[in-house]
Parts: structure tokens; C-alpha cells; sequence
């Protein structure tokens, strides 16, 4: 069966700086000004993710202190295969949408390195600096802020569907959260492939873009969708993790963290003057956490340890996806040369 590619605005024509030079060419003064301001970007977005790592770390290493070494490193790993697997249901979204093929290693580049930008005080110079890494790429900007915004709705219908797992704490902590879930049966409507790729070309007009000029297919939404909860449900493995080397949640607890860490980190993306969230989230995971058996101070301690190590994974995927792009390219280039 033949895969029909949905088509984007400027699809994938890198300017003259982007495409690589031969022999001894050199770039453009603009080609240089673009790489110095990526730089500075990416070197500012590093800083406030430090800032925000070294603000909490004593508490985080207190934390950590009265955990198996074990259960933090399980946490931790199971923390960064969910950014993984959100990368991958971005990277299908990406190619989907035509042009040359991302790649898992360029898409995680792209969108780890990028992704960090929202720990700068409003989320949205995460999508600035992806869709600026992307250009880089010679891929066209439009491409890449497209493919974000769908997985962002994506992401937020999968977490709707995912928080009924914590329902009761939700709800016998906060009432009003219940507003939250008659939101679930319009979000799975709006999932319909073709009224996604009616608001996505609605929103695209909003911004002076042109509207996808090829529908969404089931196939692409639901292996990002599929994405989506798999990452909510490795994130509630690692705030388990923490919280079960204490003895208290066991598998009802695994449950309500799974549902508490879609619920939190959900409330944590619409608090987009805020750094990352930072303060939202952490109210919900309280509220779950106490409600499967922990004090609030012991909930408390969790839900900070929880956000510095969402810090250190963030750091260490993004880094390491920077490394792998940067071997894949040069095995690229030696192979080329070589033919």
C-alpha cells in the first residue's frame, strides 16, 4: 500500500546557506550570523536548565539520599525512554509531512535540543529554536513547527485519556478537576484525521501559512497518539519508582502515577509563562502521591526529585542525540567521499 506524504509550506528547499558546501566554498556572512545566533540559543536554553538544576539540587540529593541507588537509576532510565518515545511519534509526524526523511537521529536532535528551550520563561522559544535547528537541517520551518503543534494536541488528548487512571485522587482532592475529563470525548473527536487536518490548516492560516495541502491518515495519528501514552505511562513508571522504594503506593500506586504524571505534566505545558511549568505540575503530583499513601512532605520531596531528574534527562538525551547526529553525519560525509 502506497503511504500519500501531506505536503508543507517551503517543504524541505534549504536555503543557499544550509545546503553543504564542496570543495572550498565558504558560507555566507548570513550562513555565519544564523550559526553564531543558533549557538547563543542553544548555549542560553543549557543555562537556565542549569539554573533550574542547581536551584533544587540539595533537596533533590536530599531526596535521593533515603532511595535505592537502584530504583533512582531505574527512574531515571525509565524517565528517558519516554522522551525517546515522544521523539519518535514527532519523527513520524515530521516525515509524514513530505519532503527528504528526518531520521531518528537528526528528529532527535532536532527536537531534544530544541525541547530544552522550555526552560526559558515561555514555552515558546522551544519551538522557535526546533524550528530553527531545522532550517539548519534544510529542513523548512513550517515543517518542523507543524509537526510540533500536532503532536501537541496529540499529547494533550492522550494525557486526558491517561488522568482517568488518578480520577479518585483528583477528585477528592480537587473537584473542579472533573472539568478536565468531559474535555476527553471532544479531544477523541477531534482526533478524526480529517478534522485534525482542518484545525491544523485553521491554525496554520491563523499564522499567514499555507493550510497541509494532503490530509492526515489514521495510520500517522495513531502511531503518535500511540507515542503519547506510551510516554505518559514510562513517566508514571519513574515517578513510581521514587515513590515505591518507601514502600507505600505498590501497584494501585503504579497506576495513579502513571495517571498523575499525564495529569501534571499536561497542566505543566498550558503554564507557558512559567518556566517548564515549573510549580504547576507539582501540585498535581502531590495530590496523587498523598492520595496512594504518602505524607505531603514525603510527596513533596518526590515531586521535586521528579523535576530535577526530568532536568538531567532532558540534558543527557539532548546530548547525546547532538553527539548522534554529529557521528551520523560525518559517516555520511566519508562515505560519500569515499563513492
Amino acid at each position: 500500500m502506497t503511504t500519500v506524504r501531506t505536503q508543507t509550506p517551503g517543504d524541505d528547499a534549504p536555503s543557499t546557506e544550509d545546503v553543504p558546501s564542496t570543495g572550498k566554498t565558504r558560507k555566507s556572512t548570513k550562513a555565519r550570523v544564523l550559526d553564531v545566533v543558533r549557538w547563543v540559543a542553544i548555549l542560553l536554553v543549557i543555562g537556565f536548565a542549569a539554573k533550574s538544576l542547581a536551584s533544587n539540587w540539595d533537596e533533590f540529593w536530599h531526596t535521593l539520599a533515603d532511595v535505592a541507588w537502584q530504583s533512582s537509576a531505574l527512574s531515571l532510565v525509565a524517565l528517558m525512554v519516554s522522551i525517546l518515545v515522544s521523539v519518535w511519534g514527532w519523527q513520524v509526524l515530521v516525515d509524514h509531512l513530505g519532503g527528504k526523511p528526518v531520521g531518528y537521529a537528526r528528529g532527535a536532535q532536532i527536537c531534544l535540543v530544541g525541547s530544552l528551550g522550555k526552560y526559558v520563561p515561555g514555552s515558546v522559544w522551544a519551538y522557535l529554536l526546533q524550528m530553527e535547528l531545522g532550517r539548519k537541517a534544510g529542513l523548512a520551518r513550517a515543517r518542523i513547527f507543524t509537526g510540533s503543534l500536532i503532536q501537541l494536541g496529540l499529547g494533550v488528548v492522550s494525557a486526558l485519556v491517561v488522568s482517568l487512571l488518578a480520577a479518585p485522587a483528583l477528585f477528592s482532592n480537587s473537584p473542579r478537576a472533573m472539568w478536565l475529563f468531559v474535555l476527553i470525548p471532544v479531544g477523541l473527536a477531534l482526533l478524526h484525521p480529517r478534522i485534525l487536518t482542518w484545525g491544523t490548516s485553521l491554525v496554520l492560516k491563523i499564522l499567514r501559512r499555507p493550510p497541509l495541502a494532503e490530509p492526515l491518515g489514521w495510520g500517522v495519528v495513531l502511531k503518535a497518539f500511540g507515542a503519547s501514552m506510551g510516554a505518559w505511562v514510562f513517566q508514571g513508571v519513574h515517578l513510581w519508582l521514587l515513590a515505591n522504594s518507601v514502600g507505600a503506593p505498590g501497584f494501585n500506586g503504579l497506576i495513579l502515577c502513571i495517571g498523575a504524571m499525564a495529569v501534571a505534566m499536561t497542566v505543566g505545558t498550558f503554564a507557558f509563562i512559567l518556566p517548564s511549568g515549573v510549580g504547576v505540575r507539582e501540585v498535581a503530583q502531590v495530590a496523587v502521591l498523598t492520595a496512594s499513601g504518602l505524607t505531603v512532605g514525603q510527596a513533596t520531596a518526590f515531586a521535586v526529585a521528579s523535576r530535577v531528574m526530568f532536568t538531567v534527562a532532558d540534558l543527557l538525551t539532548a546530548g547525546f542525540a547532538a553527539l548522534a547526529a554529529k557521528l551520523s553525519a560525518r559517516r555520511t560525509a566519508a562515505m560519500d567521499a569515499a563513492a
